[in-house]
C-alpha cells in the first residue's frame, strides 16, 4: 500500500486485502491452530529473550478492520502500520480492511469483524450514532486493539476511555528505554524476555489502568528521561470490557517499529487476543507475591526422580515421576497463579494440600492435583481435580490454548473449596469432603515422566482471608 493512496469513497468505506474468505468472529474465536513460539534463549543478566513468533504461520480465517482517522496530530507511521497489519493478515490467514471513513462504524458493517484496530487515531473521530454502533459491537463480543495514539482519542466519550484503559497526557522526545515484561504468557508478550529494550515515543497517561486492566508491560522510568508516572508506568495492557476484549499498546510511534520482529509479534499477539484466536487471563491483578520469578528456585525442593531445568526464566519438566514443591511455607486460603505450556501431548499437574515430604507420592496420597493433560479421560484431563472431579469440559475447551502456546491457571483455595480458572474462565469448582485430606498445605509441580515436557513461568500467590466456618469443610 502506498502512503499516497486515496481514501475510500463514503459508499465503499474500506480498502481490502483478502487472502481468503472469512467466516466472521466465531470462526476465529474457536481457532485451534497455534503460532508456535521460537526456541528459548540462554538466560543472561541483561535481557534474555525468546524468538519472536513465526509470523508466517497460518491461523483460522477472520477479519480485522484498521481505523486510522485523525482529527488532531497525524502520525507519519500510519501507512507503515497499515501495511504491517495487512502483511500480518496475509501471513496468518485473516482479512484486513483499512479505512478512515467513520461511516464504517454502523452495526451491520461492524458485525463482520472480529476486531477493530484503532491505529494512532487522534481527536474526535466518531459521531454519536457511530459511537453507539461501536458500543453495541463490543457488547456483542467484539474486539478492540488500540495502538499508540489510540489513547489520544475521544476524550469526551467515557465508554471509549474505559475501553482504551487510559488517556494520553504527555510524552518526552523519542529515545531508547527499557520495558519490564510482567506477563510472559499473554500472546502479545510471551515471545519477549523479562526486559525489552527499544526506541519509541514513550507516553505518560492521565491515570494508571492497573486497577481495572491487566498490565502486560511497564516502562522503567530510570532508563530514560521524561517519564511522569513513577515506579508503576504501564505501557501495554489488556482487559475484558463490557462484553468484549480489549488490548492496548503505547508502542508504535515510529515508522521503524513496523519493521521490528519483536514489535510485530507484540502487535500480532494483541490482535489474536482481541479477535479471540488466543485466550489469556486479562483480569486485573494486584497483591501477588512471586514464588518463582524466573531467576532461581529458592524455597523449592525436588522430591523423587527427574528434575526441572531453568532457562529463560522458565521451568521445564524432565524425567520423573517427581515433584518440585515449595518448601518455604504451607498455604491456607490463597490464590495461586502460574503460567504453563505443553510442548505436545504431555502430562503434568499442580498439587495442593499435601504435607512436607521427600516422597512425591505423599502429594498423590494426601493432596489434590489440578491436572494438565488435554487428551485423557474427563476426570484426568486439563482442569480436572485428578480422579475426583472433571472440569466443565465445554468451558475448558473454549478457554484452552493448544500445545505450543501458554495458558494461565488460577487455583483458588478458600477453606475446603477449590476453584480452577483457566485463562480467566472458571472450569472447576470442587469441595473437599474427605476428612482424611485437606486443601491446606504445600503446593508443587509434577514432572511426570521422560516423554512429558511441560513448562512453567511466573508462579505467584496471594493470601486470602480465611472463610467463615463451614462445619469443618
Amino acid at each position: 500500500m502506498q502512503a499516497s493512496a486515496p481514501p475510500p469513497a463514503p459508499g465503499d468505506p474500506a480498502r481490502r486485502h483478502t487472502p481468503r474468505p472469512a467466516p466472521g468472529r466465531l470462526g476465529l474465536a474457536v481457532a485451534a491452530a497455534a503460532l508456535l513460539l521460537g526456541s528459548m534463549a540462554v538466560p543472561g543478566s541483561a535481557a534474555p529473550r525468546t524468538a519472536a513468533p513465526d509470523t508466517t504461520a497460518k491461523q483460522a480465517d477472520g477479519r480485522v478492520l484498521v481505523f486510522s482517522r485523525t482529527a488532531g496530530f497525524r502520525h507519519d507511521s500510519i501507512p507503515e502500520g497499515i501495511a504491517a497489519i495487512e502483511d500480518l493478515g496475509a501471513k496468518n490467514g485473516f482479512t484486513v480492511d483499512a479505512t478512515e471513513d467513520p461511516t464504517a462504524f454502523r452495526q451491520g458493517n461492524l458485525n463482520q469483524y472480529d476486531a477493530v484496530v484503532f491505529l494512532s487515531t487522534t481527536g474526535d473521530v466518531l459521531d454519536t450514532n457511530q459511537q453507539r454502533a461501536f458500543e453495541h459491537y463490543i457488547s456483542q463480543g467484539g474486539g478492540y486493539v488500540g495502538v499508540h495514539a489510540a489513547a489520544d482519542t475521544e476524550y469526551d466519550w467515557p465508554f471509549y476511555g474505559g475501553l482504551a484503559g487510559a488517556y494520553f497526557e504527555s510524552h518526552p522526545q523519542i529515545q531508547p528505554a527499557a520495558i519490564g515484561v510482567e506477563d510472559r504468557a499473554h500472546p502479545a508478550t510471551a515471545h519477549l524476555g523479562p526486559v525489552w529494550e527499544r526506541t519509541d515515543e514513550w507516553y505518560n497517561y492521565r491515570t494508571n489502568p492497573r486497577e481495572h486492566a491487566h498490565v502486560l508491560a511497564t516502562l522503567d522510568e530510570t532508563s530514560y528521561t521524561g517519564g511522569s508516572m513513577g515506579e508503576d508506568h504501564p505501557i501495554s495492557w489488556c482487559q475484558e470490557y463490557e462484553g468484549g476484549r480489549a488490548f492496548y499498546t503505547g508502542l508504535g510511534h515510529t515508522k521503524e517499529s513496523y519493521a521490528e520482529p519483536e514489535f510485530l509479534g507484540h502487535l500480532l499477539g494483541g490482535i489474536r487476543y482481541a479477535t479471540g484466536a488466543a485466550r489469556a487471563d486479562c483480569r486485573p491483578e494486584t497483591g501477588y507475591e512471586p514464588l518463582f520469578d524466573g531467576t532461581g528456585t529458592d524455597g523449592w525442593k525436588q522430591a523423587g526422580p527427574g528434575q526441572f531445568t531453568l532457562e529463560d526464566g522458565t521451568l521445564t519438566s524432565t524425567g520423573g515421576m517427581g515433584l518440585l514443591w515449595y518448601e518455604g511455607r504451607e498455604f491456607g486460603s490463597y490464590s495461586l497463579k502460574l503460567d504453563w505450556r505443553m510442548a505436545g501431548d504431555d502430562n503434568s499437574g499442580v498439587f495442593v494440600g499435601f504435607p512436607a515430604s521427600d516422597d512425591p507420592w505423599s502429594a498423590v496420597d494426601s493432596g489434590y492435583e489440578v491436572q494438565i493433560d488435554a487428551t485423557d479421560a474427563e476426570d484426568r484431563t486439563t482442569g480436572s481435580v485428578y480422579t475426583f472431579q472433571a472440569a466443565d469440559i465445554e468451558a475448558r475447551d473454549a478457554a484452552l490454548n493448544p500445545p505450543g502456546e501458554w495458558n494461565t491457571y488460577e487455583i483458588r483455595v478458600e477453606g475446603e473449596r477449590l476453584r480452577v480458572f483457566l485463562n480467566g474462565v472458571l472450569v472447576n469448582d470442587f469441595r473437599n469432603e474427605d476428612p482424611e485430606r485437606s486443601l491446606q498445605g504445600h503446593i508443587g509441580l509434577q514432572n511426570h515422566g521422560d516423554e512429558d515436557e511441560v513448562s512453567f513461568r511466573n508462579i505467584r500467590v496471594k493470601e486470602l482471608p480465611a472463610p467463615p466456618d463451614e462445619g469443618g469443610n
